[in-house]
């Protein structure tokens, strides 16, 4: 518990000096992964935590955004809602839209469940682009957050620090959620809702509040992102956003409080500082949705607590060789990988085949600051050679854990200097 406090206390320290460390175009990332990381966080709370599977949890980020932006135009962040208070708008919204839609989607469970949740984002992307009164058309509906409490928010450093206080607040709540009674019986409808059902507590009703709570915090990250962008529009009832939101949960483990945040973190920044170089960014995120779900089913977050058990279980001397390996084959798989899909894609681009059609030749590809020629063997043999050297560690390192549980079997199975005393004083009797 202590070392947890630690960390936390400093992640926090960390967060508040980010300002300080980063330029701006950096620290605006900054500000979508506390927003990504909060709607995870908001997001867990449904899907991990109550075992609920939602395909349509943009809709409460799409309408805690809009009811904030209006909010913003109509009050100017003044009066009982001064700017840094405006999310709480979202909030509002949020819950009520999710109480509506929570009352409904939970009178099924499963598959069904997900059905009825895809169901309504999905009435809600459709009629959002032809109330145009309420969402603004394709123009969206824009604002501008106004001077409160002595600041004038016109920097990134002060919306940095108003989105960091309501993710963290928030995330405290969340938090403290999870430790009360009802936090509990949310644990007990992932488990088993018919134990629930028969000790005689009301399921459908505990469904619908754990939805509802999951939708007010996900409208108070959609109200922080239209704090951030000052508009909005309603591509944020697209469906890909409830599809990042879930991927970026399981990226970052459902099983863990604080493993959506994580991943939503991670692939924020992935995105915004890949898709820039590359088109197929959404491939590589993709791929390792895939792995996670195969290799790691804990998450991102839960590789050290992996580790950790490991220590304890044969020991850092033991352990650290198997780590070593499976981090040489994690990057030699990774760059074989992305050199062969970057390799690929210029291969088979429109512009590439129109420079083949003009000059009759197949022309060097320039990746990773150097020419490489289709028609060589040699550049073929290195993204193969790197996926070589990556199976054969990952082989050594599954042979490495298979011999280190071998030699566990064999100690547990192995009798005590006790016992054989016991034996060979039996054998003597």
């Amino acid at each position: 518990m202590k070392t947890a406090f630690l960390c936390v206390a400093a992640g926090v320290a960390a967060l508040l000096a980010l300002p300080f460390l980063l330029s701006q175009g950096l620290l605006n990332a900054a500000v979508q992964m506390l927003i990504a990381a909060l709607f995870a966080t908001a997001y867990n709370l449904l899907c991990g935590q109550g075992g609920m599977l939602s395909f349509g949890h943009a809709a409460y980020f799409g309408v805690g955004a809009f009811a904030t932006v209006h909010a913003m135009n109509a009050v100017g962040g003044a009066g009982l809602l001064p700017t840094p208070l405006l999310p709480v708008v979202g909030a509002v919204f949020g819950l009520l839209l999710g109480s509506i839609a929570g009352w409904f989607a939970t009178q099924r469970t499963g598959t069904y469940f997900a059905m009825i949740t895809l169901a309504i984002a999905e009435l809600v992307h459709s009629l959002a682009p032809h109330l145009k009164g309420l969402f603004g058309g394709e123009a969206g509906v824009s604002s501008m957050r106004m001077p409160a409490w002595g600041f004038d928010f016109g920097s990134t450093t002060q919306v940095y620090y108003l989105t960091l206080g309501w993710a963290l607040l928030c995330v405290a709540l969340l938090y403290l959620y999870t430790r009360t009674p009802m936090g509990r019986l949310t644990f007990g409808l992932r488990e088993n809702s018919h134990r629930l059902r028969f000790l005689g507590y009301d399921v459908h009703g505990l469904g619908t509040a754990v939805f509802a709570i999951s939708a007010m915090f996900s409208g108070v990250a959609g109200g922080l992102q239209v704090m951030s962008n000052e508009s909005a529009n309603y591509v944020v009832f697209d469906p890909s956003l409830s599809a990042a939101v879930i991927l970026n949960s399981y990226i970052g483990g459902v099983k863990m409080f604080l493993g959506p945040a994580f991943g939503a973190a991670i692939m924020t920044f992935f995105g915004y500082a890949v898709s820039d170089l590359t088109q197929s960014w959404l491939l590589y995120q993709g791929i390792l949705f895939v792995l996670v779900m195969m290799f790691m089913p804990t998450g991102l977050a839960g590789l050290p607590g992996m580790v950790r058990r490991l220590v304890q279980r044969f020991g850092f001397a033991q352990v650290m060789p198997l780590v070593a390996l499976s981090c040489g084959a994690a990057l030699s798989l990774g760059a074989g990988g992305v050199f062969l899909v970057e390799l690929l894609r210029r291969v088979f681009s429109q512009d590439y085949r129109a420079a083949i059609v003009a000059g009759n030749d197949w022309p060097a590809v320039t990746l990773l600051s150097r020419d490489w020629l289709p028609g060589s063997p040699i550049t073929w043999l290195v993204p193969v050679a790197l996926l070589a050297v990556g199976a054969a560690l990952a082989w050594l390192a599954r042979r490495r854990r298979a011999a280190l549980e071998a030699a566990e079997a064999v100690d547990a199975a192995a009798p005590t200097a006790l016992e054989a005393d016991a034996i060979v004083k039996e054998g003597l009797a």
